[in-house]
Parts: C-alpha cells; sequence; structure tokens
C-alpha cells in the first residue's frame, strides 16, 4: 500500500556509492532538463547547463552499468537505456556543435523523455528504492 511520507533519505545514505552518484545526477539532470527545456536556446546559460546536463547524463549512463543488483548480477532490459544514452548523447553533442538545431534538440529531447522520465518511471515501481523512499 502507498503510504505517503516525507522522503526516507536514510534508505538513499544506506545504498553503495554507485548508487548514490547515479542517483544524484540523474536528479541533476533532470533539474537542469526542466530548465533547458523551458528557457531560452542558444545563449551562454543554456550552452553551460547543456554542457553540464552532458556531463550529469554521461555520468547517469556509465554508472548504470555498474548497477545490476535487481537481474542477479547481470544487465537488464533497462540498460537499453543506458546504450542508447551512450550512443545518442554524443551525437546531440555534435549537431550542438555543427549547428545543426533540429537533431540536437530531438537527440536531447529523446534523451531527456526517455532516458530520464521513462526509465526514471521504472525507479519508482512498488518494492524499488525509490518508490521505498518516497512511497513505501
Amino acid at each position: 500500500p502507498v503510504k505517503l511520507h516525507a522522503p526516507d533519505w536514510a534508505l538513499l545514505a544506506d545504498q553503495a556509492p554507485v548508487l548514490q552518484i547515479h542517483i544524484a545526477a540523474a536528479s541533476l539532470a533532470l533539474m537542469i532538463g526542466a530548465v533547458l527545456l523551458a528557457g531560452v536556446k542558444g545563449n551562454r546559460l543554456h550552452r553551460t547547463l547543456g554542457w553540464t546536463w552532458a556531463v550529469a547524463m554521461g555520468t547517469v549512463a556509465v554508472s548504470s552499468i555498474f548497477i545490476r543488483d535487481i537481474n542477479h548480477g547481470a544487465f537488464s532490459w533497462i540498460h537499453l537505456f543506458t546504450g542508447w544514452t551512450i550512443i545518442i548523447l554524443p551525437m546531440g553533442l555534435y549537431a550542438a556543435r555543427t549547428h545543426n538545431i533540429a537533431a540536437h534538440r530531438g537527440r536531447m529531447t529523446g534523451l531527456f523523455v526517455g532516458a530520464l522520465l521513462i526509465a526514471g518511471m521504472f525507479t519508482f515501481f512498488p518494492g524499488r528504492l525509490m518508490w521505498r523512499v518516497f512511497l513505501g
């Protein structure tokens, strides 16, 4: 059953460092990504936040390679988001550097929606860590 309560931050403090890094980077990327999507594009703030977002997303992807507890040490289907991010993130950065704005927008928006929102949604399923932190 869902029990609304203040977040149980102690559950996060008890996790392995790689998981803490993963969650911190994903949280940072989620916040910065929302600002980037809502804000003015192409200015210095957008570029600075964009590079910060890209580093955070890279950190999320690389750290996820080492998170395999839910599948008995093996990769799971959710690691498809890892591979997708590792491929698409540099493509989105390259598109920005070459001023292919349409490709940049599509790739980065796709990463935000797919690798953060959709993949993140799965962390809130009953029994998973984020469920327990916020709802369990």
